[in-house]
């Protein structure tokens, strides 16, 4: 539960009632709440509830298991602390000799602990100085103005926009992609223009055909074969020019809708490239891999089809209204009746198909997560017997997919008749009223069956019209979701001017860096300095910051205080591409894409000659392994290398980085998931790899950092100790208990690679 402080508000009416009573029974005369925080950990980190109070007089602290209240009231001396670290918050409240209490809260808290630790520090410096409270200014939504609370990076009120249903002003959006196209356009849009105007040739020549020549002959004048034939040959050439130009201007308009969405699935696939790894941390793979199929695919087919029908409809329908007016006004009134009520009915239907379309995207997007999910992690579901389960999942979503389309269906299909039988009666209205005009000689038997000829297909077009609205608002829906990738911000930025890159030496340093995923903080006031060749090994326990420590020097993500440089250049100055094509990456757990062992080594480096590839897998110590697979180097690698053990992906992986022959090198956990046989060779082809480059590795088996010049230990996102394996063992501290914490848990001599040293002090601290 987070309290807001917000002073236009009572805040004990906001205290969940296990507290309130007990703290307004505790405020004195002129006291009054100021913010709150609810905590939910104890100082063992188990589940207990408590409250944290802060008054315009004092502090105070409830906890469930504890009847007594605790309270401290402003002293020149009293302190509070707040600090957050791998999930966990904790505030400290010290006086000048000790601490005085400790509470802890998830990561969830941490607003409303923050909220508490500033307000905290205004009340206490108001109460020694003698001076109100000055708070800062309020803070505003720059787009909406809703007031935000203090700390709220992001707004609420355009949050639920962002979730908001599809507009179809979102379709023009797209004319970005069809600028490139204009000229055919242009020439489509003419030969539409052309073609519809030939179409509505036919119903015109039926007037004199009847008047002039059927209606004549059964009075007893003989047929004028010469206006006959004209007649017939203006309906035939209409015809003819009507065809030859809808199918020119179909397929011109198609080849351009063609390109529209390959230009679409393009841009959207670039920029997805260009996004950081934060925007991934929170997207499906199965969701992407709708929007950029599925989803560019319905808007080419809407731009190639729908929009064309739509633009010929509009054209017909225009003319045919002119013709009609020009004929008879007064028939021309009744035909168009039905227009007002079809135009009420897709206003009234085009919001509730919208919303529709949009969760049933959704939905899908859902179906294509569990597929993803479940097709690349087979082997765990077959392994944990969880086929059962996942039919399910399977069934669920689609059960929910089918229950939203049917809900779409229901209004579509009650839409679509009726707008058929309105446009039947219209047509019911015209016979009627035209027998009635030609009844009293005001117009000519050609002229209705003229009109009924115009009025069937301007009623055909309406009716075109009105389905079009579905198909629309499902383009809208899937134009919204391509354009909510295409319109997110990577985090990580190019530079508008970026530095130019000279010769790198490979000298790191990295600033006064701290970093926050979100409201969690992971690193505070790194310092580091890695000189060019020099190895580095980062070790601590999992959550103290290595890994991440690693992200921010490759620039996966932007450090959130400090600065990491490059040879003097601030990393962030620095195109991003030009930056890690420096960098050589060897994970824990290497990726290989689907193709051919060379095309895996030859991914950083995909014009590298077949005798490069060659020397960078010996010096993996990968080409014998190589050699023994069915095809040798032009064997098929399944997909994220499955059919190769640990060892051999990793040693391919090596390869991989040892080819681009990069300037700095990262090993994360690079021989953790091996076996001791398997981490020699890989071990082997470490030392070719870091030879020279400067190279910063992670390692829980502290052995393979018997290399390293240095050893930094990070504890809690902070730099604790650095040195080299003796002074760090010497000074007994985070890396001695480490490092004895993890020869306890092993019954082996550490490795068979180990140095003699190493292995001959485990056995004397053993002994």
């Amino acid at each position: 539960m987070i309290s807001a402080n917000n002073h236009g508000v009572d805040q004990l009416s906001a205290l969940p009632d296990a507290w309130r009573a007990e703290i307004e029974a505790g405020l004195g005369a002129d006291e009054s709440l100021q913010v709150w925080l609810e905590t939910d950990l104890d100082t063992g980190l188990r589940y207990s509830r408590g409250l944290v109070a802060l008054t315009n007089r004092r502090l105070l602290a409830l906890q469930a298991e504890e009847p007594k209240r605790r309270e401290w009231t402003f002293q020149p001396e009293l302190s509070l602390l707040h600090h957050d670290h791998a999930g966990v918050g904790t505030l400290e409240l010290r006086d000048a000799a000790s601490c005085l209490a400790t509470w802890r809260y998830t990561i969830g808290q941490n607003p409303a602990a923050q909220r508490l630790f500033d307000e905290f520090e205004r009340q206490l410096e108001s109460r020694l100085s003698g001076r109100p409270v000055e708070r800062p200014p309020e803070e505003r939504c720059p787009k909406c103005n809703t007031l935000l609370e203090p700390g709220q990076e992001e707004c609420p009120v355009c949050a639920r926009e962002i979730h908001a249903p599809p507009s179809t002003r979102t379709l023009l959006r797209l004319g970005r992609f069809a600028r490139p196209y204009r000229w055919p356009l242009f020439w489509g849009f003419i030969l539409t223009l052309i073609s519809t105007a030939a179409a509505m040739v036919p119903p015109y020549l039926t007037m004199p055909l009847m008047d002039d020549v059927l209606i004549p002959y059964q009075s007893g004048k003989p047929i004028d074969a010469g206006l006959v034939v004209l007649l017939l040959g203006g309906l035939l050439g209409a015809a003819v020019l009507a065809w030859g130009l809808g199918w020119v201007k179909t397929y011109i308009l198609s080849l351009v809708a063609e390109h529209i969405g390959s230009d679409l699935r393009t841009a959207t696939f670039e920029h997805l490239m260009r996004l950081s790894l934060e925007y991934y941390g929170g997207k499906r793979t199965g969701d992407l891999m709708a929007r950029i199929g599925s989803e560019s695919d319905r808007i080419c087919q809407f731009l190639s089809v729908h929009v064309l029908e739509f633009a010929t409809d509009m054209l017909m329908i225009a003319m045919t209204a002119v013709i009609l007016f020009s004929v008879d006004p007064w028939l021309a009134l009744v035909t168009l009746l039905p227009l007002p009520f079809i135009a009420w009915m897709i206003q009234l239907v085009r919001h509730r198909l919208r919303i529709g379309f949009e969760k049933a995207d959704r939905i899908w997007s859902e179906i294509s997560n569990v597929l993803a999910d479940t097709i690349p992690g087979i082997r765990v579901v077959k392994a944990f017997a969880q086929e059962n389960r996942e039919t399910q999942r399977f069934r669920a979503a689609n059960a929910i997919n089918l229950t939203v389309n049917d809900r779409v269906n229901r209004i579509w299909s009650l839409f679509s008749p009726t707008v058929t039988l309105l446009t039947e009666v219209g047509l019911l209205v015209v016979w009627a009223f035209g027998i009635w005009q030609v009844s009293r000689d005001q117009i000519t038997v050609g002229v209705l069956t003229a009109f009924l000829a115009y009025i069937t297909r301007f009623y055909t077009r309406l009716d075109s019209m009105s389905r079009i609205v579905s198909t629309t608002q499902r383009a809208a829906t899937g134009a919204k979701r391509l354009f909510d990738i295409l319109d997110h911000v990577s985090s990580v930025p190019d530079p508008a001017r970026p530095v130019r890159l000279g010769e790198v030496k490979g000298r790191i340093e990295i600033r006064d860096v701290g970093f926050r995923y979100g409201n969690r903080s992971v690193l505070r006031g790194v310092d580091l300095t890695v000189e060019p060749g020099e190895m580095i090994g980062l070790v601590g326990h999992s959550g103290s910051g290595k890994t991440t420590l690693v992200n921010l020097i490759c620039r996966f993500y932007d450090v959130t205080e400090g600065a990491i440089r490059l040879d003097g250049a601030d990393i962030r100055s620095l195109a991003v591409a030009d930056y890690r094509r420096n960098i050589g990456l060897v994970l824990q757990e290497p990726f290989l894409f689907f193709g051919t062992v060379a095309d895996n080594i030859a991914y950083g480096k995909p014009d590298a000659s077949r005798q490069q590839i060659i020397d960078a897998a010996r010096a993996a110590h990968a080409h014998e392994f190589i050699l023994r697979l069915p095809q040798g180097y032009d064997s098929l690698v399944g997909e994220r290398g499955q059919g190769l053990s640990g060892g051999e992906r990793q040693r391919i992986s090596i390869a991989r980085a040892l080819l681009i022959d990069p300037h700095m090198l990262i090993l994360d956990e690079a021989t953790s998931s091996v076996d001791t046989e398997t981490e020699t060779e890989i071990q082997k082809a470490l030392d070719n790899l870091v030879r020279g480059r400067t190279t910063i590795a992670i390692a829980h088996r502290l052995s393979t950092l018997r290399r390293a010049n240095r050893l930094v230990v990070l504890d809690r996102g902070r730099i604790v100790e650095t040195g080299n394996h003796d002074e760090l063992m010497a000074r007994e501290g985070a890396y001695y208990r480490l490092y004895e914490a993890q020869a306890r848990n092993i019954d082996v001599d550490l490795d068979e690679t180990a140095e003699p040293g190493w292995k001959m002090e485990h056995k004397a601290k053993d002994e």
